[in-house]
């Protein structure tokens, strides 16, 4: 074999891998629709779930699950777990705090997301006693196999705010990579921390 056929030849396998590995991305991942997510996620963007991770949320993690009388796969991040006690307060200077307690013990904190400072510009409360928004925040306990979850861009996500708690054994899996575009790191980022809260407990 000459050299311009062992080139030819490299490059139409490399051509086929790459095509066999757009194929393999379209079919195992799964599209973002929405806004819901912005800035960590957009929509069209394509992620791919870490294998055996169904049925499986861990705090701050981003997730695929589905709600009850919805259709649609969400894709949010969560921020309590089973024996968390959380809450949404909201004042004019601060619109969007989210205050959590560890199992329930311990000193109240907030949880720091730089994304949702520079998005979340609505007031409202949370949480009623099924992890709905309320009138007032009240620091609500999340009951055994459930947890509580945001988007990333508060303003424009349905979350628990509107569903309630999640359910463990609906969550499909988590978020382990961005599949596409190929132009955009594929790490998520923007993973919330925590802080302890100045303020008076709801």
């Amino acid at each position: 074999m000459n050299a311009r056929r062992a080139a030819g030849a490299v490059l139409g396998t490399a051509v086929l891998l790459c095509l066999l590995a757009a194929v393999a991305v379209t079919s195992l991942s799964v599209r973002v629709d929405g806004t819901s997510m912005t800035p960590t996620l957009q929509s069209g963007d394509r992620v791919l779930v870490a294998p055996g991770s169904a049925g499986e949320a861990r705090r701050f993690d981003v997730v695929l699950l589905r709600v009850t009388g919805k259709d649609a796969l969400l894709v949010k991040r969560v921020i309590g777990l089973p024996g968390d006690r959380v809450a949404v307060v909201s004042t004019p200077d601060r619109p969007f705090e989210v205050l959590l307690q560890e199992r329930g013990k311990g000193p109240v904190q907030r949880v720091v997301a730089p994304q949702w400072t520079a998005q979340a510009l609505r007031t409202g409360a949370c949480c009623a006693p099924d992890g709905t928004r309320s009138a007032r925040p009240e620091l609500r306990t999340v009951p055994e196999g459930a947890f509580f979850y945001l988007g990333d861009n508060p303003d424009l996500s349905d979350d628990s705010r509107v569903y309630g708690w999640g359910d463990l054994g609906r969550v499909e899996g988590r978020v382990g990579l961005r599949a596409f575009p190929v132009s955009v790191a594929p790490g998520l980022g923007n993973r919330p921390g925590l802080e302890r809260w100045p303020g008076p407990g709801p």
